[in-house]
């Protein structure tokens, strides 16, 4: 299980640390956030404790119209619970009962300047992309036109000169050799590449080239979804290759299934207009 830690997280989206919790720090194990309205109000029937819980101007004003030992009660419900931590939102300060019932159970307590709802957003974003199923795929992935494309093959089929005459063609490149590939959002597939070779391909018979020096910043991309898988094999004149387009293929990569062409390669074939067709 992939976790992330709660002081890069804090770190990341800007918080301001008003408690550590005793150096209690929890790992986060879930892109979800929690706003513990309802809960605050005594119902306990379901509570997501491995969740961030977040105070926000709803909460907040609802605590301070009640008087001090009945918003300890409500707070305890929350903080009795082994939660990794609680932000306080929209810059806001804390409650003299927060701060008592954090120091007794340790828990951390944090404070953003954003508003409630981009602060929540900002924090699943962030946890959504790190914590996501991953795998490591031989291939390089090309954004053409605003599609992504994946092109896989056997070593030397002539993947990455594809790629790079794409790049010249004015569509951009995303990873070379090896693509990184999250689950994100339940039906959506993400590449990117490893950071030491971000930005590299690597030519057979001129070596390793910096696409992003010699092409400007226009003809590379960070990250980019996954829309279709080609896959290039080398030329058999005894398969009888689809010349109708009536076939419909697909490939499941963490259990998404993806689009997906299979494209025999011969010498004098141009791989990059085919692809942008």
């Amino acid at each position: 299980m992939a976790k992330v830690l709660l002081k890069d997280f804090a770190e990341a989206l800007g918080l301001k640390i008003l408690l550590d919790g005793g150096q209690k720090y929890l790992n986060l194990i879930t892109a979800n956030v929690n706003r513990p309205g309802l809960h605050l109000t005594g119902f306990e029937d379901y509570f997501a404790e491995e969740r961030v819980q977040l105070l926000g101007k709803a909460e907040m004003t609802y605590l301070e119209q009640l008087d001090s030992e009945t918003r300890k009660s409500a707070l305890t419900v929350v903080l009795r619970h082994e939660i990794p931590a609680i932000i306080i939102s929209r810059g806001m300060e804390m409650l003299p009962e927060l701060s008592e019932l954090a120091k007794k159970y340790g828990r951390p307590v944090f404070r953003s300047e954003l508003m409630t709802t981009v602060i929540m957003l900002e924090a699943i974003n962030y946890l959504e992309h790190l914590l996501a199923v991953t795998i490591t795929r031989h291939g390089v992935l090309v954004d053409v036109n605003g599609v992504g494309i994946l092109i896989t093959g056997e070593s030397g089929i002539g993947k990455s000169e594809t790629a790079l005459e794409l790049v010249k063609r004015g569509h951009r490149l995303v990873a070379d050799d090896s693509v990184i590939i999250s689950k994100l959002y339940r039906d959506q597939l993400i590449g990117t590449a490893p950071e030491s070779i971000r930005h590299f391909m690597e030519i057979r018979g001129i070596g390793i080239i910096d696409v992003r020096q010699m092409y400007g910043i226009g003809a590379v991309l960070v990250q980019k979804s996954i829309d279709l898988v080609v896959e290039l094999e080398a030329w058999n004149n005894e398969k009888v290759y689809d010349r109708l387009g009536e076939e419909e293929q697909y490939i499941s990569i963490l259990g998404i299934k993806k689009p997906r062409i299979v494209l025999p390669v011969r010498p004098g074939g141009n791989l990059g207009i085919i692809l942008e067709v």
